[in-house]
């Protein structure tokens, strides 16, 4: 049996504590921090196969927790919080959640919950690539084709490419951009996303991204 391993982030260290203790006895892996400070170093350290997260953490909250890892993962992410208004949960799922949990909760629906999103990431296993007319890009490599050619892209530039793509047809704005890319780590005008937009397209040499004037951009597909 697949003995997973779990990060959980609470700061209400009597719930951390009946959830290590419950998931433990359900064969799970687990480790607990108490905030997302915490919760980024576990995550850098060790490869976790889903991490759930509280959102009214100290230090740094689970909102701006999940984009972080959102920048360089695709680890399954479950919000369990207090915060059930619609809003609350919405946000959640806007910025990469694959489940969202309110307290109070019972532990084996959690149970339950937790089987169904490591059940769907374990099938989605064989959906590491992304393609988009010639580009091709593995999802757990970060390292992107152009026909037959291998490209570098840094890693903004490759979630960028990766959001365009995943959004096509709709266009994706600059200030959509700057938030889902840049999120916690960088406040400033959409010039940023403009330059990273032009080295991509320096790089990749394919004029698949069009400029809407005024909005942001989309992807359009090579007529030959």
């Amino acid at each position: 049996m697949n003995q997973y391993n779990i990060l959980v982030a609470e700061d209400d260290l009597d719930i951390q504590e009946l959830m290590v203790e419950f998931l433990n006895a359900n064969n799970y892996n687990v480790d607990a921090v108490s905030d997302g400070i915490e919760c980024m170093h576990k995550f850098k350290e060790k490869d976790y196969d889903l991490i759930i997260l509280d959102i009214m953490m100290p230090n740094l909250d689970g909102y701006t927790t999940c984009k972080m890892i959102r920048n360089t993962s695709n680890v399954p992410i479950i919000f369990l919080t207090a915060l059930n208004e619609e809003s609350n949960q919405m946000n959640g799922f806007d910025i990469g959640a694959d489940d969202y949990i309110t307290k109070p909760f019972s532990f084996n629906i959690l149970i339950k919950r937790v089987e169904a999103v490591l059940r769907r990431s374990s099938n989605s296993v064989s959906s590491e690539f992304l393609s988009f007319d010639n580009l091709k890009l593995n999802l757990n490599t970060y390292s992107i084709e152009v026909g037959d050619k291998d490209v570098e892209l840094t890693l903004k530039e490759f979630n960028i490419l990766k959001e365009l793509i995943e959004k096509y047809p709709h266009i994706v704005t600059r200030e959509n951009l700057l938030d889902s890319i840049w999120g916690y780590d960088f406040y400033g005008d959409t010039r940023i996303v403009d330059a990273h937009i032009k080295n991509i397209r320096k790089k990749i040499g394919v004029p698949c991204i069009k400029t809407v004037k005024g909005i942001g951009y989309t992807l359009e597909k090579n007529v030959q």
